[in-house]
């Protein structure tokens, strides 16, 4: 096995463990969730099959919705996000970087990494929490909903990344 499989195969497994034991039971004020696993559609390299971008995505937001009783919100957000990604990646990646570049805090500009999370993140959090409620009868909590949720859950990525690079 590659050892960017065995990598990939092991932070799949930690994300989705993370979610369902711990993170998937926190509701800050009742609207914030830390949605922790989106971190990992966020971090496949530049011209990484999209194919195999959708197809672990599909499958984590499969776990994911399994272990924390939500039916396919997960899996459809996050099979979203996964079919944009790419597009993202390029959007913010300079055009004469090495075709396997990770976007990380490390390797991109801080300020052009930050636009790329917020806006999946963002977007995650939109499609997911649209999906959940399904009417906009009540407003202000969807707002509160997509709002929170995307606040602590950039934060944690944020900080991985900050982490990640002291080493």
């Amino acid at each position: 096995m590659p050892t960017d499989l065995v990598k990939r195969t092991i932070l799949f497994f930690a994300f989705v463990l993370i979610q369902a034991v711990i993170l998937g039971r926190i509701h800050l004020f009742g609207v914030a969730t830390p949605l922790l696993y989106v971190y990992f559609v966020t971090m496949f390299p530049r011209n990484y099959p999209k194919w195999a971008i959708l197809l672990w995505s599909f499958l984590m937001g499969l776990l994911v919705d399994t272990s924390t009783n939500t039916p396919g919100l997960a899996t459809a957000s996050l099979t979203l996000i996964a079919v944009i990604q790419p597009y993202f990646v390029e959007l913010f990646v300079p055009r004469d970087s090495v075709d396997n570049l990770e976007p990380s805090l490390a390797t991109l500009d801080p300020l052009k990494y930050s636009y790329y999370v917020i806006a999946l993140v963002l977007l995650y959090c939109l499609v997911f929490y649209s999906l959940e409620m399904f009417n906009f009868f009540n407003l202000i909590h969807w707002a509160l909903c997509v709002g929170g949720s995307t606040v602590i859950t950039l934060a944690l990525i944020f900080t991985f990344e900050i982490a990640k690079n002291r080493k």
